[in-house]
């Protein structure tokens, strides 16, 4: 489903004034392996809903790095139970023991961190995406979060050519 450089200008240009779910309702009629993933953070229910809602059986990945909160685990068994989410989880190689005894929780910027991001969340995600394969990704990035993300469109194309 690789839509062309000026069509997806024209797509981003209208819908732009479209709702969340006619956006989600327009991607998801292209897609044929859409996968929607989540952190099960504290905004993670409304993109989890607003999908399955439109196609329940929409495929659910999580990367529980194993680093989150009791609260965060409970929201994620309730998320789970309440939408009946399709979801496969992933985990480090590593235990938490193991990586806090190796590394422990590094400083953001430092080398330490750029391993520990590897192991926790860059490689299972791309265990995710091996398996899963997707066409289509459906992800919570809010502009707001870094520079980068707010010269974000509606739709674009990840390296590995996922519509994002």
């Amino acid at each position: 489903m690789r839509i062309s450089p000026e069509k997806l200008a024209v797509l981003n240009q209208n819908l732009r004034y479209e709702s969340p779910s006619e956006i989600i309702s327009f991607v998801l009629e292209k897609a044929q392996k859409p996968l929607v993933t989540t952190s099960f953070g504290t905004h993670s229910a409304a993109l989890l809903h607003a999908v399955t809602d439109i196609k329940a059986n929409t495929q659910v990945v999580w990367c529980d790095t194993g680093y989150n909160t009791a609260a965060t685990y409970s929201h994620a068994q309730h998320l789970i139970e309440t939408l009946s989410l399709k979801i496969d989880i992933f985990v480090p190689d590593y235990s938490r023991g193991f990586i806090d005894s190796w590394l422990g929780v590094p400083l953001p910027g430092s080398e330490e961190h750029k391993i520990f991001s590897e192991i926790v969340k860059l490689k299972p995600f791309r265990k995710a995406l091996k398996r899963h394969q997707p066409d289509v990704w459906f992800t919570n990035l809010r502009k707001s979060q870094t520079e980068h993300r707010k010269n974000l469109d509606v739709l674009s194309y990840t390296s590995d050519g996922i519509l994002k």
